[in-house]
């Protein structure tokens, strides 16, 4: 399903009625411990079993590593990856990159003061949070941080999620949101799935 939702969206998207516009907004989210159902911070408990391998997720940690929800908004579109650093080229990069295959050319990007960020090839603006949150000529990263307080609950309604499980069920939530923001019909949805099948 996520393979249908990432090769199938970007088509679904450009036949849909939305409104892109004004600079993307880049942002991570503090760290969410992965594969222990129900516990953050893990703890000891007995195993229950199950394949030891690594499914089909990109995820390439340990069980009980730490990942970053790394965000990447323009208007009303989300796009959410987990991920299990922060170096530029092997995390950001791809994220940033991705939200404008979904989207229209990306134009000038919104962070904070990250180090990671600074090496990126776009026009790039800068809030420093230490100081403001809104620099004086008007550059924020509120939009893509409002964002974490909708992915949370959604989350935990998982109640723990496996580290093959977290970057799905966000990319998942990503996606939904994105249509549901434009007011996108349901059959939008089986369009993307459709949309892999016939190739």
């Amino acid at each position: 399903m996520e393979t249908a939702f990432a090769r199938g969206f970007p088509t679904v998207w450009e036949r849909i009625e939305h409104t892109i516009a004004g600079p993307t907004q880049v942002d991570e989210t503090q760290r969410v411990c992965s594969g222990f159902k129900g516990q953050n911070p893990p703890r000891d408990g007995l195993s229950r079993g199950g394949s030891p391998g690594p499914g089909r997720a990109r995820w390439t940690g340990e069980q009980g590593d730490e990942m970053t929800l790394v965000a990447a908004c323009r208007d009303v579109l989300q796009v959410i990856s987990a991920e299990e650093g922060s170096k530029y080229d092997e995390n950001l990069g791809p994220v940033i990159e991705e939200a404008g295959d979904l989207s229209q050319p990306l134009g000038e990007i919104w962070t904070d003061e990250l180090p990671a960020y600074q090496q990126m090839e776009y026009e790039h603006r800068t809030v420093v949070h230490d100081d403001e949150y809104v620099s004086d000529d008007g550059v924020h990263t509120n939009q893509v941080e409002c964002l974490w307080s909708l992915v949370q609950p959604w989350l935990a309604k998982f109640r723990g999620l496996s580290k093959q499980g977290l970057e799905q069920a966000a990319r998942t939530f990503g996606l939904l949101r994105s249509l549901n923001l434009v007011q996108a019909p349901i059959h939008s949805l089986v369009d993307c799935v459709a949309v892999n099948v016939f190739r």
